[in-house]
């Protein structure tokens, strides 16, 4: 059975803040970068406002700080984020633990198999990527640090869920709806719940074709020493090329020995 997950890659959890402790302009406008994704590379004021719960002058006002900053720009009323933004992921890239720890092993199970593999930590909908690697052949376009991809079709996710406590996984499962990325995703709540239950039982996710057609993934948590969930780690193929039950075969054994090394570490 899966350990519990920490909430903090890092650290134990805390208690909440009192509202006098809290910036509220910084958390709006980290809220504003926030709105900008794959989907919608390009936005208007409007639209950051909608997104952020902004008034438009509120939002406004925060996209021209932004740019002063260097963080977007403007072109034709529209905005979009800067390259500069990059800085934010490469401070936790390479001042944070776990992708310090991480990628080592990736090099050497990616080395083992000659798949990819990547390792990911759950970000409210979906899971982020701390750390990828490929052997060499494109798998899919979400294999790379700092994508994210939806938590209830992906075998990360669905590892990262299952540690979650059950009344947790009950209040994450309520009043979302799944979207079919393709005809293999489950999107029913209820089949989804009774699939992480089993991956809660047997400690490793498989998940075939659900978030993209050709792609099939297996993953295992990665647990701390005292035995608290901090991510998780996959082994991503080719559906060409491996089978479902050649992944849980041939890859699951050493994702096992992936997961005791980084557990001695973390």
């Amino acid at each position: 059975m899966l350990a519990p997950l920490r909430p903090d890659d890092d650290l134990p959890s805390r208690p909440a803040p009192q509202a006098r402790d809290l910036i509220a302009g910084l958390e709006k406008g980290l809220a504003v970068i926030c709105a900008f994704d794959q989907e919608r590379p390009l936005l208007s004021v409007t639209e950051v406002a909608e997104r952020c719960g902004l008034t438009r002058a509120a939002a406004r006002r925060y996209l021209i700080t932004l740019e002063h900053l260097g963080y977007v720009r403007s072109e034709r009323g529209r905005w979009s984020l800067s390259a500069k933004v990059l800085r934010l992921a490469q401070s936790y890239m390479h001042s944070g633990r776990l992708p310090r720890v991480v990628q080592p092993e990736l090099h050497r199970l990616v080395s083992a198999l000659k798949e990819a593999s990547s390792s990911g930590v759950l970000d409210g909908d979906d899971v982020i990527c701390i750390a990828a690697l490929t052997a060499g052949q494109l798998v899919s376009s979400t294999l790379q640090p700092g994508t994210r991809v939806p938590a209830w079709c992906t075998a990360n996710g669905r590892v990262l869920l299952a540690a979650l406590p059950p009344a947790q996984l009950d209040a994450w499962l309520a009043g979302r709806t799944f979207e079919a990325r393709t005809p293999h995703t489950i999107t029913d709540a209820e089949r989804l719940r009774a699939e992480i239950v089993r991956v809660r039982a047997q400690g490793y996710a498989v998940v075939d074709q659900e978030l993209e057609l050709g792609l099939r993934t297996i993953s295992v948590p990665l647990e701390s020493s005292d035995g608290m969930v901090l991510a998780a780690i996959n082994v991503s193929a080719h559906a060409a090329r491996r089978s479902a039950e050649q992944l849980v075969d041939e890859c699951l054994p050493a994702l096992r020995q992936t997961q005791a090394a980084l557990r001695r570490q973390l």
